[in-house]
């Protein structure tokens, strides 16, 4: 939905429009919505242990720009892995449009790069952090996508990175607060989300997801800082490596996600649904849509990276490309030997084929042209890498096929 733009400075609201921040621990929702939160953080750190090194940084590789690719796709804009990952390696499309689309995901790319070396530890849920989420993301947008235009009187106005609006919005029904409001709501949601204990921030998680939106503080790319900042606090308080990503889940089930935003603004309905102004039954439906969507695609992802079947897509994709004529004779067996052990010494690469040094270092360089294999120098032990050109193939179902 896009916002209308109307100029209103400070309607002078009371922060107490924003209540709830979270689920009562007295709620009659809590314990169910607890018990998911241990789940969550039980089955994501059972399946980033599963993983060797090497392969979860790979993995993390391809989710990022996985994660990139749907939650663009929430906002309207189809840039496929593909194409992301050929932006990463400056290759852009000829079309003005596809290529800002590129620059935008690279962008994204960029940030999401950023949260997950630890950038925002601690502040992905302060002002500050949220204002850097936004900056660092618009900053690096090209000028045309920093435009928009008021639907009423069709003036341009530009998207200022990391500048909270000066601007009131309307978001479809919701009209979120003046922009003389913003600072002191923020103020509010810093206070009430900053210093939770573990469990808790995973059950708010969702909570805090709704009320940055409600509060709309940018004139654009709310839904993608949200999202960034939920990003950065399962990161944070679930220690996933980057290895499974909510924002597949979210994109997977568009409508019901929107459809919970929209519940979620809606005010309280009768004194059996909590006591703050917004309604607390549909922020707890909310909670529990998201923390199982988290759930599914930890299970999605270890399902996915099961080893021997793993094993088989890679060693059969191998197998196909000797044949062809595309990789030396025993590529498959460097691959192998990287999928035990997670990273392989460049010395120890004649010992897994079985041949010369000179024999083991073509199929290095043929599967480094290939894009499977990378290295962070020459000298460098070799990791698997996981090309998004391969993922149909390596990792069905991650993302659709693209379309030409």
């Amino acid at each position: 939905m896009q916002a209308d733009i109307i100029p209103v400075n400070d309607g002078g609201e009371s922060i107490d429009l924003m209540e709830p921040m979270a689920i009562a621990e007295g709620s009659r929702h809590r314990r169910d919505l607890s018990d998911f939160a241990v789940d969550l953080a039980a089955r994501s750190a059972g399946f980033r242990r599963s993983l060797p090194g090497g392969i979860s940084s790979a993995l993390a590789d391809l989710v990022r720009a996985m994660n990139c690719y749907y939650s663009n796709l929430i906002e309207g804009h189809d840039t496929h892995p593909i194409d992301i990952e050929r932006a990463l390696n400056n290759d852009y499309s000829n079309d003005p449009r596809k290529r800002d689309l590129q620059l935008e995901a690279k962008a994204h790319i960029a940030v999401q790069q950023w949260i997950d070396a630890g950038g925002l530890q601690d502040r992905s849920l302060s002002l500050a952090g949220i204002k850097e989420i936004h900056h660092r993301f618009c900053v690096l947008l090209p000028d045309d996508l920093l435009w928009l235009e008021n639907p009423d009187t069709h003036e341009r106005l530009r998207v200022e990175p990391g500048q909270l609006r000066t601007r009131a919005v309307r978001v479809g029904q919701h009209i979120p607060v003046t922009p003389g409001a913003v600072a002191r709501f923020l103020a509010r949601f810093e206070e009430a989300y900053s210093n939770l204990g573990r469990t808790e921030k995973i059950v708010s998680a969702a909570a805090a997801h709704h009320r940055l939106l409600w509060i709309h503080p940018f004139l654009d790319g709310n839904g993608r800082v949200a999202r960034l900042m939920s990003h950065a606090t399962l990161i944070e308080t679930l220690n996933t490596g980057g290895v499974w990503s909510v924002a597949r889940g979210l994109a997977r089930n568009v409508v019901e996600y929107k459809r919970h935003l929209l519940s979620c603004d809606q005010p309280r309905q009768g004194d059996l649904d909590g006591r703050g102004n917004l309604s607390e039954q549909a922020l707890a439906a909310f909670t529990r849509f998201f923390l199982e969507l988290c759930i599914d695609q930890v299970k999605f992802m270890e399902d996915l990276l099961q080893p021997e079947r793993l094993r088989s897509r890679i060693l059969l994709w191998s197998e196909e490309e000797i044949r062809l004529g595309h990789l030396p004779p025993k590529s498959g067996n460097v691959l192998e030997a990287l999928l035990y052990r997670g990273e392989l010494p460049r010395g120890d690469a004649a010992a897994a084929v079985g041949t010369g040094d000179r024999q083991a270092r073509r199929i290095v360089a043929a599967l480094v042209e290939k894009g499977v294999l990378k290295s962070a120098s020459p000298r460098a032990p070799l990791r698997l890498a996981f090309p998004a050109a391969l993922a149909s193939r390596w990792l069905p179902g991650l993302f659709p096929e693209r379309s030409e």
